[in-house]
């Protein structure tokens, strides 16, 4: 289905509307759930806007894609969501935390302005995982978007990490 018409009214009363034509209160577990999906995506979105290697570049991008897979899973009650994608975000962690020195303290958020989006769209990530958590208690939302949003704040972190050294910046270490 295309939308050719934005503005249609049906959601003036407080409602929203699923993919299955079921409609549910704009403030439901679920809503906020695809909507923290959707913020994330648009946050990823201004991180693509800043120059970045093309490999992470591509490997966002792919990540946008799923993202919106996911919010149309959560929209689609039933729907599945491919566990391959989660395979990937765990080969992704894995190559590039490879070369990545180990931490010895907390690292705070910061460095490039890349870095930074960054770190907000790891901390989106992790509130989108809240909300998913959230809307699993009474829907039927697949287990494996909630571990695809926990594996995704995890790769946002080290894609800080490799974003920052990929420029020769110092990660700011946490001082107790």
């Amino acid at each position: 289905m295309r939308l050719s018409k934005i503005a249609t009214r049906t959601g003036d009363d407080g409602l929203t509307g699923l993919a299955d034509g079921s409609r549910l209160p704009k403030d439901h577990p679920l809503i906020a759930a695809i909507g923290s999906v959707d913020e994330l995506n648009s946050h990823l979105g201004v991180l693509l806007a800043e120059t970045l290697p093309e490999p992470v570049r591509q490997e966002l991008l792919r990540i946008q894609n799923d993202l919106f897979d996911l919010g149309g899973t959560l929209a689609c009650p039933g729907a599945p969501f491919a566990a391959a994608k989660l395979a990937r975000l765990d080969e992704a962690i894995a190559h590039y935390n490879a070369d990545l020195p180990p931490l010895k303290e907390f690292i705070l958020p910061g460095g490039t302005r890349a870095v930074a989006l960054c770190h907000v769209a790891r901390t989106v990530a992790r509130r989108a995982e809240r909300d998913y958590l959230q809307s699993l208690q009474n829907e039927t939302a697949p287990r494996e978007g909630l571990q695809y949003l926990n594996r995704l704040s995890d790769l946002l972190f080290v894609f800080c990490r490799v974003l920052n050294r990929a420029v020769g910046q110092t990660e700011t270490l946490w001082t107790r």
